[in-house]
């Protein structure tokens, strides 16, 4: 079973933008309600997509960097990175999550 891996400022440039794969970053904190919400969903959608995408969380509040980067202002955000660069992006526990995530991340499969 994959598990979600951690993405943090200094690993971020391999682990997400150094990659052709899709990669799924969660971006959260530890006192985010929604975000512990939202959490169940991301370790699925790791373990369903295991070889297809890569999945990690980023603990916004132990790497800024990469928040402030991308501009994230409010979390819990869910980024799809493709090639490099941003493609998709969901904010906040939204409704019907996984399948959102699953079609947002399917049109960006090798």
């Amino acid at each position: 079973m994959a598990k979600p891996i951690e993405i943090t400022d200094s690993n971020f440039r391999s682990e997400v933008t150094g990659t052709s794969q899709p990669v799924l970053v969660d971006f959260w904190a530890t006192w985010c309600g929604p975000c512990r919400a939202v959490a169940p969903v991301v370790e699925q959608i790791a373990t369903e997509l295991d070889g297809k995408a890569k999945v990690g969380k980023l603990d916004v509040d132990a790497n800024p960097i990469a928040q402030s980067m991308f501009g994230v202002r409010s979390i819990p955000t869910l980024i799809i990175f493709k090639d490099g660069r941003e493609v998709e992006r969901v904010v906040g526990a939204v409704p019907n999550l996984k399948a959102t995530l699953q079609s947002k991340l399917e049109k960006h499969y090798a």
